[in-house]
């Protein structure tokens, strides 16, 4: 069964909903300490800069296994399966590109939200019934557009991370959004 075919009342997509809106809350609190603390670096790369770079889609992995696996029970997660594969690359794509410095780790951040964004909005359509995921339709769309900004402004002189940092934040302030979205469908069990 998917969820666009599953009424928003079952049981099914109740838990769901409920296991997302707590895996919503986490990740935009991750997003706001993780923004934070490279924001603090100064936008540059260094030992703690270049972790930072490398943690960001590892935690996207580990927050897309867990929605995997309270998603089984409403859709088949293929779109989450090519966000942990994508996110896995990323996170090898940063590591190379922080020795290469701060062009190149826009560079490959910017096809790295340029793809997730895309499917992070396939998701967001395919879970809309669902209820909350208007803010992770926006937000997958927002991505692809800042995807491409970053991979455009990696050439400028002045290339920084900081850009990278208030991405973070916005992104995790749709999964805010759609966490607060996902109340009603929770409760509905």
């Amino acid at each position: 069964m998917t969820t666009v075919d599953s009424p928003v009342d079952s049981p099914a997509v109740g838990g769901t909903a409920q296991s997302l809106r707590q895996l919503y809350f986490l990740r935009f609190a991750f997003a706001l300490v993780w923004a934070g603390t490279l924001f603090a670096t100064g936008g540059q790369l260094g030992p703690l800069g270049i972790a930072l770079i490398v943690l960001y889609p590892l935690f996207d992995v580990a927050a897309a296994v867990v929605d995997v696996r309270a998603s089984r029970a409403t859709e088949l997660p293929y779109g989450l399966y090519l966000n942990i594969a994508i996110s896995l690359a990323a996170a090898v794509g940063m590591a190379i590109a922080g020795t290469s410095g701060v062009p190149a780790v826009l560079l490959v951040w910017g096809a790295w939200a340029v793809i997730s964004g895309l499917v992070q909005l396939a998701v967001g359509v395919a879970r809309r019934r669902m209820g909350g995921q208007w803010p992770m339709i926006l937000s997958g769309g927002i991505s692809v557009f800042a995807g491409s900004g970053f991979a455009l402004g990696s050439g400028a002189p002045d290339a920084s991370l900081s850009n990278v940092a208030g991405y973070a934040v916005l992104g995790g302030i749709f999964f805010l959004i759609s966490a607060l979205r996902l109340r009603r469908t929770s409760q509905e069990r």
